[in-house]
């Protein structure tokens, strides 16, 4: 895929940390699995993920986190020990 912000570079797998912020509270995600531009490093994630992502930030929130950090894959890992 080609990068829709630079115009040059490819997008390929790879792990980024994705910073949420909403009013008070700052949710930060790290090593989410994405599609990152090799030219500008702008990433892309897939629907699956952007609902994970967001699902885990609206979590934090609920709970009054002011700044929340964690690792996708322990929010995965806990996701799947849960069911």
């Amino acid at each position: 895929m080609k990068c829709v912000t630079c115009n040059h570079g490819k997008a390929k797998p790879g792990l980024v940390t994705v910073t949420l912020e909403r009013d008070e509270s700052i949710v930060i995600i790290k090593k989410v699995p994405a599609e990152v531009c090799d030219n500008c490093g702008e990433y892309y994630l897939s629907d699956n993920i952007t609902a994970q992502v967001l699902q885990r930030a609206e979590i934090a929130i609920d709970n009054g986190a002011e700044v929340e950090i964690m690792r996708y894959a322990a929010y995965k890992n806990y996701i799947f020990s849960e069911r």
